[in-house]
């Protein structure tokens, strides 16, 4: 199967609204001479990766004195190690950003003992959306034909950062679909679960947006995997419809729909899609520490406001991150509510599903 093609006009005008705010007056703030860090939690090889490295250069020419800005890697514990160390951080004159993903929120989200630090405690200056996409190799990838019921004779092998990772997702997503599906767990990013996929060590993966156009979309045109289901997306509705990416590929919803066993309805499906649009709809997002003022804060929504609203964003971004919002001050302040909380009732279920799957208790 060809990588298939991606456009903006997936995207509705509602959606397009949200990626530029009332622009604001640009902060007396100086950076000039100065390096930013922009510290993410993973290793160089995933999504987050790819998306921090998409923004920091043009954070270097929206920014007040045109800083050098870096990207560093603080890897460990599905994300844990670098939140908790960045939880510490008192750095407040704009030099040190952090990008956290859903990887970094789901540990957060249900109580994870490893986790010391505290989201509202950060201060959000952007919320990035993106979606997901689940492949196979070849020799599977050929008898998927929009459902899984073919497919639950195999035995799967999934990298895995972690159960309370955002590979939640899809390793709840593999459970509706009835796969046996082995993780592998403590690879210390996606990108560590794509090379796995590619010596052959697993047979089953899934790439956010933004590392699947870079590094997998290659494999598809090699003919070395095969594109099964994305994530999907919401509406303005709140309903889960096709990734506006990834038009061409089904969304989990459809896929569960035509696999015999799965359901889109009943308490797997709600705990499902609340820990969906809690890992997705906000799954990147960019923190200042919460020691930073008002003027640094300032700052930074200007600059994004500035990248954002672009001639070429657009184009540049959808190359790079795939067709998503990209959202600061009061709609990235939503999303970020959105992204630390979940109902109590889907929380039960993903702890209880946890513990008698994996073993894992929030103890």
């Amino acid at each position: 199967m060809k990588a298939l093609t991606r456009g903006r006009k997936a995207l509705g005008p509602v959606a397009l609204g949200l990626m530029v705010t009332i622009a604001m007056p640009v902060s007396a703030q100086d950076l000039s001479g100065k390096t930013v860090e922009f510290v993410i939690p993973f290793s160089e090889s995933g999504g987050s990766a790819a998306w921090a490295n998409f923004f920091a250069p043009l954070l270097r020419e929206h920014l007040p004195g045109n800083p050098t800005t870096v990207v560093r890697y603080r890897p460990g514990a599905g994300s844990t190690a670098g939140a908790n160390w960045f939880q510490e951080q008192t750095i407040d004159d704009g030099t040190l950003i952090f990008g956290s993903s859903g990887s970094t929120q789901f540990p957060y989200l249900l109580g994870d003992p490893r986790v010391r630090y505290e989201y509202r405690d950060w201060q959000p200056v952007l919320a990035s959306g993106t979606g997901g996409v689940v492949y196979l190799p070849p020799d599977l990838g050929e008898r998927f034909d929009g459902d899984f019921d073919d497919l639950q004779d195999e035995f799967y092998i999934y990298g895995s950062q972690g159960a309370t990772t955002l590979d939640l997702v899809p390793l709840l997503s593999f459970k509706m679909l009835g796969l046996d599906v082995e993780p592998v767990f403590g690879v210390e990013g996606r990108g560590d679960g794509r090379l796995m996929f590619e010596r052959g060590e697993a047979n089953i993966d899934y790439q956010t947006s933004s590392a699947y156009i870079q590094n997998v979309e290659p494999l598809i045109e090699q003919g070395l995997a095969v594109p099964a289901f994305t994530f999907g997306a919401l509406d303005d509705a709140g309903n889960i419809v096709r990734d506006p990416t990834f038009p061409d590929l089904p969304s989990f919803k459809e896929v569960c729909e035509a696999t015999a066993v799965c359901e889109t309805s009943g308490v797997a499906w709600d705990a499902w899609k609340a820990f969906f649009v809690a890992g997705f709809a906000a799954q990147k997002m960019v923190f200042l520490p919460g020691t930073a003022p008002e003027e640094v804060v300032e700052m930074y929504y200007t600059a994004f406001e500035e990248i954002t609203g672009r001639e070429d964003f657009l184009e540049l971004a959808e190359a790079e991150l795939g067709v998503y919002p990209q959202l600061t001050r009061t709609a990235g302040q939503g999303a970020y509510e959105a992204a630390i909380s979940v109902p109590d009732e889907a929380k039960q279920y993903v702890l209880d599903w946890l513990a008698e799957h994996y073993g894992v208790t929030m103890e």
